[in-house]
């Protein structure tokens, strides 16, 4: 398995209170394959023809306010990275947390206000 580099964008998610339609939509136009997350019944991992692994994940939101499309930067340190972000302006939106497999991740936000998220496995 090959591991992205540090400080690149390394994941996204799209949030859809739709997630069949959004299946649909996103397989036909590009070929995303979709399988359910072992872990989390509410998200489904998205792949691409010919990847050795899942690039991205497909939220299933309650409703419509929670629709998103965002992208994730794999770090050395989640912590660290957030204690930066402040430094130089920008805000941690949620908090780090780490799930149950050790994933360690937070949604940030520039000075202009766009939201991203940072991460380690």
């Amino acid at each position: 398995m090959t591991v992205p580099a540090f400080n690149t964008v390394a994941w996204f998610q799209v949030g859809t209170d739709a997630p069949e339609e959004a299946r649909r939509f996103y397989g036909d136009l590009f070929g995303w394959q979709f399988a359910t997350d072992p872990d989390d019944t509410g998200y489904d991992l998205v792949s691409y023809a010919g990847a050795e692994q899942a690039s991205g994940g497909l939220a299933h939101v309650p409703d419509p306010s929670g629709r998103h499309a965002i992208f994730f930067v794999l770090v050395e340190d989640v912590d660290a990275t957030c204690a930066q972000t402040e430094k130089n302006g920008g805000k941690v939106v949620i908090a780090p947390k780490s799930n149950a497999n050790g994933l360690r991740f937070a949604h940030l936000q520039d000075p202009a206000g766009n939201e991203f998220g940072v991460f380690k496995l």
